[in-house]
């Protein structure tokens, strides 16, 4: 019997495809990554714009024209909020789960294709942190999640009422499968890793627990509410720490941040950008901004453009707001004209453009460590420890390699070994 699971979405999404591929190893199925054909699909969905939503329900056609006779399972945060736009009464689609506790895709298939249940099962409120079987480590870059669930409730997101609320992973279990971790890198990753909470235990002690890991660890992304002092003494700790930030900002305005419910300034989000160069000279500071919120004008977008260059992010991922039914601002603001959003998220993107390469300029001449990932038409590429893409000419082994950095190339820089 052969299994697919499909992922859309974060990397979250991802870490749990994994440990649901990991089960049906065990249970005994073949299993793909890959649309091809099988016996049996998991689509883990995701909903966090329209357009996910709308490619998660164009996976399961397309899973259905792989196999017609096949059975398909959908989960995920696309099938929690719109179950019924998933189940197909033909029972093609044959079972519908949600966004939590994702081990009940597991323990529905080990009854048998033939007894998997028949509708649609919504999550349960989960209260707990649900353990799945660890991922394997299929690439350079290995994944571990923490955590789950978010308490954040910022007005223009809908996963908080998907994913339920925030809830951790004990130390020892988040510790064991760190430390045991055989990939060259390894990203702590969750929904929102900064509520990190075992008892009076937090994201800090984690770090401390596995600070002599061999492994390059790096962080998901945080919050500014997760940046003290405390916590930037334990990364310091932390033998192979990749000193790399993604530090979620939104917008650079005060009156968008407040509309968004983001629980900081702008003023606030710049002191902590401020702590982090003053603990790490040379972290890559790496962030996402909404553009085009309901409330914005043009004065709020310049602010976001001001505070790209004044926080000297290393690169930046700006999207279109997008409006997601259910949460506040989709109740009470209207949307902004698409070609205003397009335009000011083109001219953040330039400007977030010249940023990352004033970023990349000073490592001009200096080492770096790469993690090579993959090889193609003769050359390596990999990321540096503060995130920076980097090509060598040659086959390199997929290993922590020193180099050194020669000229700006494509998305990143040029190196050479270092000798």
């Amino acid at each position: 019997m052969k299994a697919v699971v499909f992922t859309l979405g974060c990397k979250v999404n991802d870490v749990e495809s994994g440990g649901i591929l990991r089960g049906l190893k065990e249970l005994g199925y073949e299993v793909s990554r890959e649309m091809e054909k099988a016996d049996l699909y998991i689509v883990n969905t995701c909903a966090v714009t329209a357009e996910a939503e709308r490619k998660s329900r164009q996976t399961v056609g397309k899973a259905l024209k792989q196999n017609p006779t096949a059975k398909v399972i959908v989960c995920g945060c696309a099938s929690e909020k719109s179950p019924k736009d998933f189940f197909d009464k033909d029972e093609r689609v044959f079972t519908v789960f949600g966004a939590q506790n994702k081990k009940t895709v597991l323990d529905a298939v080990a009854q048998g294709l033939e007894n998997l249940p028949n509708g649609v099962f919504s999550s349960s409120d989960e209260r707990e942190y649900a353990e799945m079987p660890v991922p394997e480590c299929l690439k350079t870059r290995n994944f571990v999640k923490i955590q789950d669930g978010c308490n954040r409730f910022c007005s223009y997101c809908v996963i908080p009422y998907l994913r339920g609320r925030s809830r951790s992973r004990s130390v020892q279990s988040a510790a064991k499968e760190i430390l045991q971790s055989k990939a060259q890198e390894t990203v702590i990753t969750g929904i929102d890793i900064s509520d990190f909470k075992d008892g009076e235990l937090d994201l800090s002690d984690l770090l401390l627990s596995v600070k002599d890991a061999e492994t390059r660890l790096r962080l998901g992304s945080i919050e500014v509410s997760a940046i003290t002092e405390k916590f930037l003494n334990a990364c310091k700790q932390v033998k192979n720490f990749a000193p790399q930030f993604h530090l979620s900002l939104q917008s650079g305005s005060n009156q968008v941040l407040r509309a968004m419910n983001r629980k900081y300034t702008r003023e606030e989000y710049l002191e902590k950008c401020r702590m982090i160069y003053n603990a790490f000279p040379f972290a890559s500071i790496t962030t996402d901004l909404i553009v085009g919120f309901p409330t914005e004008t043009e004065e709020d977008f310049l602010q976001s453009m001001r505070i790209v260059e004044e926080a000297g992010f290393a690169q930046i991922h700006a999207f279109p707001y997008s409006p997601r039914e259910g949460t506040n601002s989709y109740k009470k603001y209207k949307e902004l004209p698409f070609s205003v959003k397009k335009e000011r998220v083109d001219r953040l993107l330039l400007k977030g453009a010249e940023e990352k390469e004033k970023y990349l300029r000073k490592f001009l001449g200096q080492t770096l460590e790469l993690v090579v990932e993959n090889c193609f038409d003769g050359i390596s590429e990999g990321y540096s420890e503060n995130y920076i893409r980097v090509y060598v000419r040659g086959e390199l082994e997929k290993r922590r390699t020193r180099v050194r950095v020669e000229s700006l190339f494509k998305d990143g820089v040029l190196a050479v070994l270092d000798k």
